[in-house]
């Protein structure tokens, strides 16, 4: 099956997480996707636990359908070897400290001249300018810095960060995108780019309602825990049990909700028959709300739930969530054999098309397990020629 990407090749420099994963959708689009490191390695994801026969399970979450080679583009000839690939390449994805690459001579006027065809797409923490484009940018950070933190948490706590790399995991979407989209301008043009991502730029364009709210209105949000800053009833109702988690969306739903807790009358009640009006008396609501749904274990309520058209669903675990019938029926979960790891399960992509199969060719690679078979077929390198240039640390 002809995949959207089988044509194009990218070399890939990045580390860490967003721009790895980022390469990954272009991988599962078909390109091909080359992880550069250097001779020893340079990805710190690499040695995050937990571990599977000394392989990353953080490193192997964001880094399937690829190819890895070892090259030291601190040396000449490293550098040279690569503007060679580079010649036979489309993107380089890469997110070195501003002006790291500059100073590699690798800068995008550089690759340019080398290729007038290749898309470049940097990723950093605050972007190529600004008087904090020479920082560097971790998620938690950016996290805190683009206000996410500030709305995340209980209401008499304190700020929270989300509990899984959101700023990085937004922001390879957007690698994956932009890519694609300079692609397709290049289709139009002839011509390649340079792509300037920042991990604060995606997160604090990502705060949507919350930064809508504020624009146009000067209202700055409170931390609600899981409490809606606009809609209610839209929050965590404790059951007899477990928490559930319930969302009642607009004002038929409502109705249906009420019906539904023994109290039709709430529909038409001048102080819930619109969101409007049940933000303004939300506390009175919720407390007779949760008076109701202590009383009966939480999958009874689910039940209930999903035959009145509400929606809602219990907190799980991860354990609980990749064992749902759901995620089951969806094919989420894949297993593969790692040369090194054994059996790996990885998360599939979630994409799903009519008209194009996406799937796991490769598994996550070992440092440098592709070396010799890439530069042998995209150089035309003999054995010595890559026994020597181990021997010197280019490879």
């Amino acid at each position: 099956m002809t995949k959207p990407l089988e044509d194009i090749r990218v070399l890939d420099l990045s580390r860490v997480y967003a721009a790895p994963a980022g390469a990954v959708m272009l991988a599962d689009l078909g390109a091909d996707v080359i992880r550069v490191e250097q001779p020893g390695g340079t990805d710190s994801m690499r040695d995050w636990g937990p571990f599977l026969n000394g392989e990353s399970t953080y490193y192997i979450s964001a880094n399937r359908n690829k190819r890895s080679i070892t090259l030291n583009l601190k040396e000449q000839q490293g550098k040279e070897m690569f503007l060679e690939l580079l010649k036979k390449s489309d993107v380089v994805v890469e997110n070195f400290k501003t002006g790291t690459m500059e100073k590699l001579g690798l800068g995008y006027e550089e690759l340019r001249n080398v290729n007038p065809r290749i898309v470049l797409c940097s990723v950093t923490g605050f972007g190529h300018t600004g008087p904090l484009s020479k920082n560097p940018g971790f998620d938690p950070v950016i996290q805190a810095m683009s206000g996410l933190m500030d709305v995340t948490g209980a209401n008499d706590g304190e700020a929270t960060r989300v509990g899984i790399p959101i700023a990085d995991i937004l922001t390879s979407l957007y690698v994956a995108l932009s890519v694609t989209a300079a692609l397709r301008q290049r289709d139009l043009t002839g011509e390649g780019q340079a792509i300037d991502l920042s991990l604060l730029d995606v997160q604090v364009s990502s705060m949507a309602n919350v930064a809508s709210a504020y624009l146009n209105t000067g209202m700055i949000s409170e931390r609600l825990g899981n409490r809606h800053n606009n809609v209610t009833p839209y929050q965590l109702f404790q059951c007899k049990d477990d928490p559930i988690m319930i969302c009642v969306g607009n004002d038929g739903m409502f109705k249906k909700f009420a019906l539904l807790l023994g109290h039709p009358e709430w529909g038409t009640d001048s102080r819930y028959v619109t969101n409007s009006v049940r933000k303004d008396h939300e506390v009175e609501l919720v407390e007779q709300i949760t008076r109701i749904i202590e009383k009966k274990p939480a999958h009874e309520w689910l039940v209930k739930l999903e035959e009145s058209g509400v929606p809602a669903g219990r907190v799980n675990n991860i354990a609980q969530a990749l064992e749902q019938k759901q995620v089951i029926a969806r094919d989420s979960v894949e297993t593969m054999e790692h040369s090194v790891a054994g059996s790996v399960k990885l998360m599939k992509n979630p994409m799903r098309f009519s008209g194009l199969n996406i799937e796991t060719t490769l598994p996550p690679p070992y440092l440098g397990e592709h070396t010799e078979s890439v530069y042998k077929d995209l150089l035309g390198l003999n054995e010595e020629q890559i026994k020597k240039l181990k021997e010197t640390h280019v490879i």
